[in-house]
């Protein structure tokens, strides 16, 4: 110790209750969460229940065949259209997250006004097209509402998936056969052509949050 120097107060050091160091330690957090909610407010003031695209990006249109009519026919959603869609890639043999989805979108639509219902759509893209005919899809799709259901081949499918992020893989069942494991989000895209936010399946049983985010991205926010 260099002569002179000042002897630390062993007395004062111990006197410092430990609740006092956790009090401060949590003031920290605390501080660091508020900073982070500051942040994501001044990004989107609106509180997006599903995760937001810190830039909205342009979607990417899908072009391939649906049912019209009892019929093949070619089909395009063309982002920037006028309407709110919300687009989610999967396939009619799926077992939960696909039939889950498409209720729970169909149950939101429900919960709107009948404008609102006018201004918003559901595309439903195949990512087993060798299973999935376009009567097949519509049936499927209609079964759980309104979602207009998309037959897009290869290797067409795999750039448009590609283009919005989405993985897929077949995957062999132990009795034979197949399935699909993909990506089980579900992409909002607003009337510009925009894509706004997703939503995990997880979260699109929460009907009112649902619907507010369309109303708002609907909104023109």
């Amino acid at each position: 110790m260099t002569p002179g120097a000042p002897v630390p107060d062993a007395s004062a050091q111990a006197g410092r209750p430990w609740y006092a160091s956790l009090l401060v330690a949590a003031l920290a957090v605390l501080l660091l969460l508020g900073g982070v909610w500051a942040y994501t407010r001044l990004k989107s003031p609106f509180p997006y229940y599903g995760t937001t695209f810190d830039e909205p990006q342009q979607a990417t249109a899908v072009s391939g065949l649906s049912a019209v009519g009892g019929k093949a026919a070619p089909y395009t959603f063309t982002p920037g259209e006028g309407k709110v869609t919300a687009v989610f890639f999967g396939f009619t043999h799926c077992p939960d997250v696909c039939p889950a989805t498409l209720a729970y979108l169909e149950r939101a639509r429900k919960a709107m006004t009948t404008s609102e219902r006018r201004q918003f759509q559901v595309v439903f893209v195949s990512l087993d097209p060798d299973r999935d005919s376009p009567a097949r899809l519509n049936e499927y799709a209609r079964y759980f509402g309104s979602a207009q259901g998309v037959q897009v081949k290869e290797p067409a499918l795999a750039a448009l998936a590609r283009s919005y992020a989405v993985s897929y893989a077949k995957a062999p069942l132990p009795g034979g056969g197949y399935q699909i494991n993909h990506t089980s989000a579900t992409f909002l895209i607003d009337a510009s052509g925009k894509k706004r936010l997703l939503w995990d399946v997880t979260q699109l049983s929460d009907t009112n949050r649902v619907v507010r985010d369309i109303q708002h991205v609907m909104d023109g926010a």
